[in-house]
């Protein structure tokens, strides 16, 4: 924050001390940006790009590569290839930032940031982000926010100690206010007919590494690493349209690349030869009356994954994200109960639900 370049030992403070990002909660998502990720359809989810905290510096281009969490795992890989140590090795997680003591992350029961959002027909209105320059455009409003987030961890046992453990060994997972379950696994040898397995937790295990770890040396014969993932719906919420893994790796030369692989989709879709599965799931949200069913989508999606594009002499860092069916958002169940309509541009009345499982990590051995 002072301006000087990060060095070895800020990168070894930061990995030890800030092992975790939040990555989705209701002052917008970022776990991706639009224009850093063009070629990716779901990456302007309650986007937040007018200006800085304050409403004081509009948002330009050039900010957006250091404020969200793909980028920055790529960032990281960056940095290790500079310094030996990996700054933004970090886990994934989702939290409310609510200010009224209230838990609540679902749209059909949001009760806004902070009191002035509390419900009634003209909340969408209030400010949650005043200009303070004035210029209105730089504000953000209450019709902007997002009923999320939610953090899932992965501990051993319901208590304090085993909880800290787990978020310290980043095997967490965000959603943006849905209880998606969703685990992730990355070895070298796991077998389809595993991910079926009543004891393929244990397998995960033993075999490989859980979300969080950095992927074991590679045994002999290995061609690249396979990865276990399964997602099981909210029983509240929409069924599931599918699981992505997203890969992020730099090059020979330095430069950070991305690309998104569809590896489980609902509905009998066909997933083509570049990893993507192009038709979209559908929606049955009735927006006037705020209903929807889960006659699309799938309850529950597993699938093993070995990387088509697999470099062993580079770098790379792999994370799970689940995507439910459309859903209303709680602007559109505010609507229908208030009986108004929001007079804003962009406001939406549905969305997909989700979850940004923790990073799996790849480095060449020496």
């Amino acid at each position: 924050m002072n301006g000087e370049e990060i060095d070895a030992e800020y990168a070894r403070k930061r990995q030890k001390w800030e092992p975790l990002v939040e990555s989705t909660q209701i002052k917008g998502d970022s776990e991706a940006h639009p224009m850093l990720s063009p070629d990716d359809e779901f990456a302007d989810y309650g986007t937040w790009d007018k200006a800085d905290i304050g409403g004081i510096i509009p948002k330009t281009p050039e900010m957006l590569p250091y404020e969200y969490t793909r980028t920055a795992l790529q960032l990281g890989l960056q940095q290790q290839a500079r310094l030996g140590v990996n700054p933004f090795k970090m886990g994934q997680i989702g939290s409310t930032d609510s200010h009224t003591a209230l838990s609540t992350s679902r749209d059909e029961n949001f009760f806004g940031k902070m009191d002035t959002g509390e419900p009634r027909p003209d909340r969408y209105k209030s400010y949650v982000i005043q200009a303070f320059g004035g210029d209105e455009a730089l504000s953000t409003f209450e019709s902007d926010v997002l009923a999320s987030g939610l953090a899932g961890v992965w501990a051993r046992e319901n208590t304090r100690e085993a909880i800290w453990d787990a978020m310290k060994a980043r095997e967490v997972y965000a959603t943006t206010g849905t209880r998606i379950t969703v685990r992730f696994f990355g070895g070298w040898d796991y077998s389809e007919a595993e991910i079926y397995r009543p004891d393929v937790v244990e397998i995960g295990y033993a075999r490989g590494v859980p979300m969080g770890g950095d992927l074991r040396p590679a045994p002999e014969g290995a061609k690249a690493p396979v990865f276990m993932v399964g997602a099981l719906k909210d029983a509240w919420s929409g069924n599931l349209d599918r699981i992505q893994i997203v890969k992020g790796w730099v090059d020979a030369e330095g430069e950070r690349h991305e690309r998104i692989y569809d590896v489980a989709v609902s509905g009998g879709r066909e997933i083509g030869a570049d990893g993507r599965a192009r038709e979209a799931v559908g929606s049955t949200v009735d927006v006037e009356n705020v209903i929807w069913t889960n006659t699309i989508g799938a309850p529950e999606l597993r699938t093993v994954w070995t990387d088509p594009d697999f470099d062993p002499s580079v770098p790379a860092v792999y994370y799970a994200r689940v995507l439910e069916i459309p859903t209303p958002t709680w602007q559109a169940y505010d609507e229908a109960r208030f009986d108004m309509t929001m007079d804003v541009e962009g406001v939406p009345r549905e969305h997909q639900e989700r979850a940004y499982t923790s990073p799996i990590w790849y480095t060449p051995s020496e």
